[in-house]
């Protein structure tokens, strides 16, 4: 099994390209050790000394490190614990389904509006975030403002404000006039 990596826009994070699928479906994030229960890969990278953030794609692995710890000392671990997650055979994810659709429900007045927002996401955003190692996905919209979840290599990332307001803001403003900012949430 041979393990490519990328860098992604945001240094604290690395992309691992595996060969192999990761999630069917969906994404999964997992913004610290806490919250990686469910994910047997996940506890494995966390494992590794200085990982602060997992978050998986359809075919890559991002891994999010720490303040003061050098990727030359972590990557190493983190290719052998990648390798040996998917040479034993064990589930990426336990239990059924894959990872998360993402975006967030929205009924009432603005549903019209959100499907739209939803739609430019799917098509236009989200597919280029993927290629960063990351993920954008719509969280809510409450009078001309949209709020958007980001994760993976986009959580923290020094340009992800530049992305948010130079790219998706002025996408979403062009097609959808009801659309006056977007803002980024936490997790």
């Amino acid at each position: 099994m041979f393990i490519q990596t990328e860098s992604t826009p945001n240094p604290a994070t690395l992309k691992f390209l595996p060969g192999l699928t990761v999630l069917e479906t969906g994404t999964a994030d997992f913004p610290s050790a806490d919250t990686a229960g469910t994910s047997p890969l996940a506890q494995r990278l966390f494992s590794v000394g200085g990982v602060s953030g997992v978050f998986f794609g359809s075919d890559f692995v991002t891994v999010t490190k720490g303040d003061g710890v050098e990727w030359d000392h972590i990557k190493p671990a983190l290719l052998g614990a990648i390798m040996e997650h998917f040479q034993s055979g064990a589930p990426v994810l336990e239990g059924e389904g894959g990872g998360s659709a993402g975006h967030a429900s929205h009924d009432g007045p603005d549903a019209d509006i959100v499907n739209q927002i939803k739609e430019l996401l799917d098509t236009r955003v989200r597919p280029a975030v993927a290629q960063d190692g990351g993920d954008i996905t719509f969280h809510g919209f409450d009078r001309g403002i949209v709020y958007l979840h980001m994760q993976g290599a986009c959580a923290g990332c020094p340009s992800s404000t530049l992305t948010l307001k130079m790219g998706i803001e002025n996408l979403l403003r062009h097609y959808i006039p009801e659309v006056v900012e977007v803002r980024p949430v936490a997790a």
